[in-house]
């Protein structure tokens, strides 16, 4: 009997010691704490967060939806914290591991409020996503992408404090690492700060066709905080640095209002004055009674110039459409017309000839 108290005084000791002073029954009822905190987080999942979809679902407004589905992560989270929290609140721990738990506790709340924060930031993005007449679309990407990494860096910062670490020294060394960093990446910052102004400013979006003389040309696909990407009209992907769009003149191709028409038409020097007016008178009428045109806008149709193998007209006029197939059917048309003038009065297109005369001794 004597061994069978004693075995029985030995388990009650080592019950009653645990592990780190806290006893196996606090232990077991910790852990059954926070397996029922576990058991409710599966609810939230399964129950609450998709009735809260659902309902999201049936109305028109999608700033619900973007809530609820934002919200999604910390309402998973928040259970974890309650069950950490109310676990350690049932077990006896030593003054120093109290301290511990305590922080561990201030840790996880703090991580779970800058969560929150850091998730409202989407809803955000959906309001301000209606004020695209002043804002453009990538210049509020880049708001949002900006103040989730300061939301995350400041919760960084109150976490590292909680545990004592200041943070004062470690941004003072950051600052120094900045400046090296900002003297060797100019080229970086200047990209950056192209990028910026080409949003600002509105310069150009994603989907537009743009020129730049000399360096580009083709559809804007992305715009990066420190290039933007390109597709050529052969389909070759070009990733240009956004300086070259605020040191050069852009052409925003796709804001034409109206496509220009500007041709030099040659005539044979043997083409009569009044074969000239006719053509002249003839042209120009097409152009005033055709649809296609803006005549608004000015029309010019007269003779120009004599080159050495030409007489030159000039026709100039703007199309109505400021679609760009469109404007080369309008085009076509117009050349066709033209021709048949040409053509149905007798005279006949210029080419670059040069005559040689052969003297006979």
């Amino acid at each position: 009997m004597e061994v069978f108290n004693n075995f029985k005084n030995l388990f009650l000791s080592v019950w009653d010691k645990g592990i780190m002073g806290i006893n196996f029954l606090e232990i077991i009822i910790g852990l059954a704490i926070f397996f029922i905190f576990l058991v409710f987080r599966g609810l939230i999942s399964k129950l609450i967060i998709k009735k809260l979809e659902l309902i999201s679902k049936r109305t028109t407004n999608k700033l619900d939806d973007t809530f609820v589905k934002a919200m999604q992560g910390p309402a998973r989270f928040l259970p974890i914290v309650l069950g950490v929290f109310f676990a350690s609140y049932y077990m006896s721990f030593s003054d120093e591991m109290r301290s511990f738990i305590e922080n561990v506790n201030r840790t996880l709340i703090t991580i779970l409020i800058f969560w929150i924060i850091h998730q409202v930031i989407e809803p955000v993005s959906y309001i301000l996503s209606g004020l695209d007449k002043i804002l453009t679309r990538e210049l509020i990407g880049w708001i949002i992408k900006s103040l989730k990494i300061l939301i995350f860096i400041l919760g960084a910062a109150a976490v590292l404090e909680l545990w004592g670490i200041k943070i004062g020294p470690i941004i003072a060394g950051l600052g120094l690492f900045g400046v090296a960093v900002a003297l060797g990446a100019q080229d970086l910052f200047k990209n950056l700060i192209s990028g910026i102004l080409v949003l600002v400013e509105k310069r150009f979006k994603m989907g537009d066709w743009i020129l730049v003389e000399g360096i580009i040309e083709g559809i804007v696909e992305r715009i990066g905080f420190r290039s933007t990407v390109i597709r050529k009209f052969d389909k070759s992907l070009a990733i240009i640095p956004n300086f070259q769009f605020a040191e050069n003149a852009v052409i925003n191709v796709s804001q034409t209002t109206n496509w220009l028409i500007s041709w030099m038409i040659t005539l044979q020097y043997d083409t009569t004055v009044d074969q000239l007016k006719t053509i002249r008178n003839q042209i120009e009428e097409h152009i005033t009674n055709s649809e296609d045109f803006d005549t608004s806008i000015g029309i010019a149709v007269r003779i120009d110039k004599f080159s050495d193998s030409s007489i030159d007209m000039y026709v100039r006029c703007f199309s109505k459409t400021s679609e760009w197939e469109e404007w080369l059917s309008v085009k076509e048309k117009l050349a066709l017309e033209i021709k048949q003038i040409v053509e149905k009065n007798g005279a006949s297109f210029a080419f670059p000839s040069q005559s040689i005369y052969v003297e006979k001794k």
